[in-house]
């Protein structure tokens, strides 16, 4: 076995040593720092056809965002690289194309930081890889991933396991799915839901958030119907989920608890979302007779939103959607540039996530303006002494972001953002749209 399946295994097991990680060939130490050098931000995101659209906008964002400060950070300048982490053979992101990925991003002496990855799943994958670079840790900073694990505890082992070395290289401008969840919980409570059923991709985003759903919804006294702390799986091979919703049509039927039933489907679209929901109400009717939720996975894709199925269907996105940011401050940095997306390209950018790229761009930046110009220099600036903030006059979202070190007073884990934003949409004339920002109780 390789090295390199070898990393992929150990990260598909339920239980991860931290000492079984594949460990890296040493590349040569990246220059010192230099104002003459060009240092490279990476970005590492699925461009499948079915992800495209919201990824290909957010490389979009951050290209136009460097071409508008002159390609700086400090008194380096900076260039922008793309990685594609989909595969055509998977039709997604792909554990072994994630590995390779992590690879070259150590490979590549000029590269600095990354942005992503989008797959909370492939980011458990790369973490550790840039963890143990042996010139110093390669930050990565999320748009997108959202399972807790990645910063806290979660599961077991987490999350120790993705850092080798004992130090922190992963940060995310967005919240995790223990708020994303329990907000999906609290917001279908609130709409007269009594009874609910589970079902999760049986990957890592996908049961994260199921999981955390199933315990918010138990709390606050929704009558959960499926079991185990994830749900019921589905297949993202299968070609047809009747049978799944023909068993849970006949669970609502019996239910000691009558009253609204919802569907809450933990997972990503892409894992065959798109005959998830034509099944789902083909058997339990349309989301207005039986309510369908779904996390942050399935937005972001104009497909899903087109399907005539998902009129209806509600939605959580982990942060604040363009809607939300520009209402706020109508003259305000989000709006001027979402406007100059709008005026580069001719349209606004798909999804809310676009701009969180820019936003994840922009601590990247800042570390590296404070840094030598190293890799290790680069990764300390976010996790040693005050840590990154990008004040709300400069911040793309326009609120101020903060990435927290973990230390002294901070009330979250090292490399989360202390923003918990929730925002609940809904699908309606074949477009995501914002009902309100959410705050989970």
């Amino acid at each position: 076995m390789t090295k390199l399946t070898r990393v992929i295994s150990v990260l598909a097991a339920t239980s991860l040593s931290a000492t079984a990680f594949v460990t890296i060939a040493a590349p040569s130490a990246i220059a010192a720092s230099s104002s003459t050098k060009t240092l490279v931000i990476a970005s590492d995101l699925p461009l499948d056809p079915t992800d495209f659209d919201s990824n290909d906008s957010t490389n979009k964002a951050i290209e136009l965002y460097l071409k508008e400060i002159g390609y700086k950070a400090g008194k380096y300048k900076v260039s922008f690289k793309v990685y594609d982490d989909s595969t055509a053979s998977a039709g997604a992101w792909d554990p072994s194309q994630c590995a390779t990925n992590a690879q070259e991003h150590v490979a590549d002496k000029a590269e600095v930081a990354v942005m992503g990855t989008y797959n909370s799943g492939c980011a458990k994958i790369e973490v550790p890889i840039l963890n143990q670079d042996p010139s110093g840790s390669m930050l990565m900073v999320s748009d997108a991933n959202t399972n807790p694990g990645l910063t806290k505890a979660w599961n077991p082992g987490e999350p120790d396991i993705y850092y080798p070395t004992g130090l922190r290289n992963y940060a995310r401008v967005c919240t995790t799915d223990d708020q994303q969840g329990a907000a999906g919980a609290e917001f279908l409570k609130s709409v007269g839901v009594k009874n609910v059923y589970v079902l999760n991709d049986t990957q890592t985003y996908g049961q994260g958030v199921a999981q955390a759903f199933t315990t918010k919804a138990k709390a606050i006294g929704l009558n959960v119907l499926s079991s185990g702390p994830y749900g019921e799986g589905w297949d993202p091979t299968q070609t047809d989920y009747t049978a799944l919703f023909q068993k849970i049509q006949g669970i609502f039927s019996s239910s000691d608890a009558p009253g609204t039933d919802a569907i809450y489907a933990g997972g990503i679209y892409t894992n065959n979302g798109a005959t998830l929901i034509k099944d789902k109400v083909a058997v339990l009717g349309d989301n207005t007779k039986v309510r369908f939720m779904a996390p942050d996975g399935f937005t972001g894709y104009p497909a899903f939103n087109s399907a005539p199925e998902a009129q209806g269907a509600y939605l959580s996105f982990a942060g604040l959607s363009n809607t939300l940011l520009t209402k706020s401050q109508p003259h305000g940095t989000a709006a001027k540039f979402l406007a100059a997306y709008q005026k580069a390209y001719g349209k606004a950018p798909t999804g809310s996530y676009p701009i969180y790229g820019v936003a994840a761009v922009q601590v990247i930046l800042a570390a590296i303006a404070k840094s030598n110009g190293t890799r290790k220099s680069v990764t300390s600036q976010v996790f040693s002494g005050t840590g990154i903030t990008i004040p709300a006059a400069t911040s793309v979202l326009g609120k101020a972001v903060h990435i927290s070190t973990g230390q002294g007073t901070e009330t979250v884990a090292a490399g989360d953002t202390t923003a918990k934003d929730i925002t609940i949409e809904q699908v309606q004339n074949n477009n995501e749209n914002t009902l309100e920002a959410w705050t989970v109780k």
